[in-house]
């Protein structure tokens, strides 16, 4: 028998022995291989890698050659740690599968060994990884304890016991993940990854044990696009990680996404097609988080307050934290879990514990925050500073209401409850609106991204629809019945004033009743030369000094 009969028995044998062989496998470049990539008339098939004489200088008995290319390597802000140059295995497995070197071109053979279809190096497609790895999971890497300390995420280089192993100097190789003469569990890989268990061996991400992407056992239901093509599973649970991401030939290189439009990683799944709810129709409305306007802006690590203006879905989402965890004002829900906020007094906060603190995150002390829709007597935009409990007045979003005296409300509402920022702002098509579509501010056809109408102008007819969501939680009949201010009849009905053009609806630092007038209808006291001006002088009573509707209150008082 020849010595390269005996390395082919050997492997063979070696094979056999294992749950898999690499004779069944698309490894096998034999002419009697399985896979398209086979030889004319060539019978060995460990010859394609092994020799038992001469073989190259990168591995014993290896026989293929070297690349010798220069290759990109893995880049992220988040990476901890910093490949180089391939090295070891990794450099072996490029060998054919960077697409450089036909795949024939061995050591031991004076020219290279012919493939049928004149197939040379390997085709186009999701094994050829090219000489740009910055698609891919890193390799060549040493995994140390200071890596894992340093990242926070990994679990200790000294767990790696099981299938998962680094190579003889510490690193993490392409044969970390996969056995080239081993299929069993597809795509070559040393173990099942079913519910990303081969990805978990090393990485340990903060809240993912008990996250909806990690325990969700819903399935595509047949809809648009398969939110899972690089995969043969079907559920959420089992795709887990690679709901997301995408270990090589990623479509968004850092951090390794399915899809290079950060959005599309989300709706791939959150479209009608998997999560009950479409998300993607909320965002053609006409106010919207502006998610599609911007590509590549958000990034982990960014300034939480002051970051380049965008709005992403991972900005209010942290898909490894994200769970179905219902919750009461202001406490937020668990689809918010696990996201960076910021605090009533101004302090970043990493979880936040309620929902306003993730709007404040923008809408608060960020120079890039919008402009005011109301021209104020007394501007203010930054909703931080709005909601502050020893403000004369506010919505009850940060702290319940200094108001013991509100007969408008609808119960189960009271003085003492506390709401949302989304009790306002959301989707006008959702639950709080009495729709069936998704819960949260994703869009609305009110702007701004307002749950039911509010009209901002004054002379229009008044309606329970263009002051709806005023009338959501305060009684109209109460309100038309001049219960708390003896003219709002007057005011809204007769002069057809609008609630804002006297109220400012997240909150006042020096006046009660949230009285803030609108300067475009509301102008000082020509007589006093003063104001405008409201003074509260008792339960229900009070003084205006000001000009509205062109009559002079001089001042009046009720």
């Amino acid at each position: 028998m020849t010595s390269a009969a005996h390395i082919l028995v050997l492997c063979l044998v070696f094979a056999s022995a294992r749950a898999g062989s690499i004779v069944t496998t698309k490894h096998n470049l034999a002419v009697g291989g399985p896979g398209t990539a086979k030889a004319v008339t060539e019978s060995e098939v460990c010859v394609f890698c092994h020799t038992p004489h001469n073989g190259g200088s990168e591995a014993p008995l290896w026989n293929r050659q070297s690349s010798g290319q220069t290759y990109a390597p893995y880049i992220s802000s988040t990476a901890k740690a910093h490949p180089g140059q391939p090295t070891g295995n990794s450099k072996l497995c490029l060998s054919c599968h960077d697409g450089t070197i036909a795949l024939g071109e061995v050591h031991s053979r004076p020219a290279p060994i012919p493939l049928q279809g004149g197939m040379t190096v390997l085709p186009a497609g999701n094994s050829r990884v090219g000489t740009d790895l910055s698609d891919d999971h890193p390799v060549s890497f040493t995994f140390d304890a200071a890596l894992a300390a340093s990242n926070g995420q990994l679990r200790h280089p000294t767990t790696l016991t099981g299938a998962v192993r680094l190579d003889a100097g510490g690193q993490v190789q392409c044969t970390s993940c996969h056995d080239a003469h081993n299929n069993q569990f597809g795509k070559f890989l040393v173990m099942d990854n079913a519910g990303s268990a081969l990805c978990s061996t090393c990485h340990n991400k903060t809240y993912w044990s008990t996250s909806v992407h990690s325990t969700s056992t819903k399935t595509w239901n047949g809809v648009g696009t398969n939110p899972w093509p690089h995969t043969a599973k079907t559920t959420v649970q089992a795709n887990a990680c690679e709901n997301c991401h995408r270990p090589h030939t990623a479509g968004a290189k850092q951090r390794l996404l399915n899809f290079p439009g950060e959005e599309a990683n989300c709706l791939s799944c959150h479209s009608g097609t998997v999560a009950a709810k479409n998300l993607q129709t909320e965002f053609s409305k006409l106010s919207t988080h502006p998610i599609t306007a911007t590509t590549g802006v958000h990034d982990p690590l960014e300034d939480p307050v002051n970051a380049a203006r965008h709005a992403e879905c991972v900005d209010c989402h942290n898909p490894h934290a994200a769970r179905a965890q219902a919750a009461t004002a202001p406490t937020a829900s668990g689809d918010l879990a696990g996201v960076k906020g910021v605090s009533l007094a101004g302090v970043t906060l990493t979880p936040l514990t309620n929902q306003y603190e993730l709007c404040f995150r923008c809408h608060a002390d960020s120079t890039n925050r919008g402009p005011a829709r109301v021209t104020r007597q007394t501007p203010q935009t930054n909703t931080r500073l709005e909601f502050q409990s020893s403000n004369a007045s506010y919505h009850p979003v940060a702290a319940a209401g200094k108001n013991p005296n509100v007969p408008s409300l609808i119960a189960p509402l009271t003085t003492g409850s506390q709401i949302y920022c989304t009790s306002c702002h959301n989707n006008n098509q959702g639950p709080g609106a009495g729709g069936t579509g998704p819960n949260g501010p994703h869009g609305s056809t009110f702007v701004p991204l307002l749950e039911r109408r509010l009209e901002l102008t004054d002379n229009q007819s008044e309606s329970a629809a263009i002051y709806a969501l005023c009338y959501k939680c305060h009684s109209r009949t109460s309100i038309l019945g001049d219960q708390s201010f003896r003219r709002h009849n007057q005011h809204i009905v007769d002069l057809r004033t609008a609630c804002t053009t006297c109220h400012d609806p997240h909150g006042v630092a020096s006046t009660p009743h949230l009285v803030n007038f609108n300067t475009a209808y509301v102008t000082k006291s020509v007589q006093r030369n003063a104001g405008p001006t409201y003074t509260s002088t008792g339960v229900n009573r009070g003084t205006c000094t000001l000009t509205c509707h062109g009559k002079d209150h001089n001042p009046f008082s009720y």
